[in-house]
């Protein structure tokens, strides 16, 4: 039945047991097989009282949505042998098929009427309908549409024109400011035969742990599905720290009664030396001479395939410089010992997580990075990569990821749905 998803195994069906079976030593007897058209035979026909005694109704009606009730029980044996007879669905399932004209046609929609009954019933509904599947899937996408963000702009002129224009100015203007003083592009006349990347704007609010807006991000990112492998990028690889060595330095940290503090690389992106020559368009907004009709990169900025690799090498270089050296269990954590005291760095992308025994260490590690990289420090750390860190008056941490599952629920339109404890209690 294919492949278990946590682990290198097989998903076998045990046709006696009536189980599905994971296992990593299965052996493959191609020389029988036993859905032969005889046995398949004899299934369908023992279904077939099952097929006739559903009420099906040849008269078109029209569909409706209705809210999931209570699932009823069906067998896997039975619902798999129901579901080997019914042919493949064609179509959206939204149109009506036409009058049968011969006996095919018509068993052919007596079963798809057939499987339009048994979504049905796993509704809970005793009301018919043609196709069930298709009404989930709009409606799930229509309530994704109706929870998307409208505050944030898709386009340059949306941004400058909207209701939010000088927020959205002001991180436009921000970011070419960063850009200026890096030293990312430079303006050059475009080489014969030099091919060029398109750039697009893209505008963001980042937002706090309770959902407020802590400030608008604008972005100047390169179209990088228009880069040539060889040419314009080799290697694009970037690791991140694993999510199991945050649970654990989170642990190490509450246990010791250390500080946590959380560093924000400033546009880090644009950090990182190019090694290859790229050239990209001028982007929407920027104003340059006659004479220029093109940037060259000289740094990586947001949306170039090996972006993020090139900043990590850049920072990778000079924390082991200042004496912090790499973990053998993961590439993202480092480590410095000094005088019997130590401090940790993890990092993800942008983010730099900071701890130790020694208050004093601690700040001279940040003293160190802030005085080679643009840097905000947050503090005490309270919600880093999707996840909220609630500190208890026992000592304890609490982490979470409540505010994902709140947008999650916005998005599908089940902010109103049923809570249930997690994990769930027997």
């Amino acid at each position: 039945m294919g492949y278990e998803e946590v682990s290198n195994a097989y998903r076998v069906y045990d046709i006696e047991a009536d189980q599905v079976v994971i296992s990593r030593d299965v052996t493959f007897d191609e020389s029988t097989f036993s859905f032969s058209p005889t046995l398949l035979q004899e299934i369908v026909d023992d279904t077939a009282l099952d097929i006739e005694s559903m009420n099906i109704s040849d008269e078109p009606h029209p569909m409706q949505f209705k809210k999931t009730g209570k699932r009823k029980s069906r067998s896997n044996s039975q619902e798999q042998a129901l579901q080997r007879t019914l042919p493949e669905r064609r179509g959206t399932g939204f149109e009506e098929a036409s009058a049968p004209d011969d006996f095919e046609t018509h068993q052919a929609k007596r079963r798809s009427s057939a499987r339009a009954n048994l979504d049905e019933e796993r509704k809970g509904s005793d009301e018919d309908s043609e196709d069930a599947t298709p009404q989930v899937f709009w409606r799930a996408s229509v309530n994704a549409v109706e929870g998307t963000d409208l505050s944030e702009p898709t386009t340059f002129k949306d941004a400058v024109d909207g209701p939010d224009q000088v927020h959205w100015r002001k991180a436009i203007c921000a970011e070419l400011d960063s850009m200026k003083l890096r030293g990312v592009l430079r303006a050059p006349k475009q080489p014969a035969g030099q091919h060029t990347i398109g750039t697009k704007w893209v505008f963001n609010i980042k937002r706090k742990a309770d959902g407020s807006i802590e400030k608008y991000k604008a972005r100047l990112v390169a179209k990088g599905f228009k880069q040539k492998y060889g040419i314009d990028y080799t290697e694009t690889f970037l690791p991140v720290v694993k999510y199991v060595t945050l649970r654990m330095v989170v642990a190490i940290t509450k246990y010791f009664d250390w500080t946590l503090d959380l560093l924000d690389v400033v546009t880090a992106l644009l950090c990182g030396e190019m090694k290859e020559k790229v050239f990209c368009a001028i982007p929407e907004g920027v104003e340059v001479d006659e004479d220029f009709d093109c940037f060259e990169l000289l740094k990586a900025i947001y949306g170039l395939k090996q972006a993020s690799r090139v900043w990590n090498e850049n920072f990778h270089e000079f924390v082991c410089s200042i004496g912090f050296q790499v973990s053998d269990f993961d590439p993202c954590l480092y480590l410095k010992i000094t005088s019997g005291e130590c401090v940790l760095l993890l990092v993800y992308v942008d983010d730099v997580l900071v701890t130790g025994s020694s208050t004093e260490l601690i700040m001279r590690t940040k003293s160190d990075l802030k005085a080679r990289f643009e840097m905000t420090d947050s503090g005490k750390c309270a919600f880093v990569l999707g996840i909220e860190m609630v500190y208890n008056d026992n000592g304890s941490v609490t982490i979470c990821q409540r505010r994902y599952v709140e947008d999650v629920l916005k998005c599908f339109g089940m902010t109103d749905c049923k809570a249930v404890t997690s994990p769930i209690s027997s």
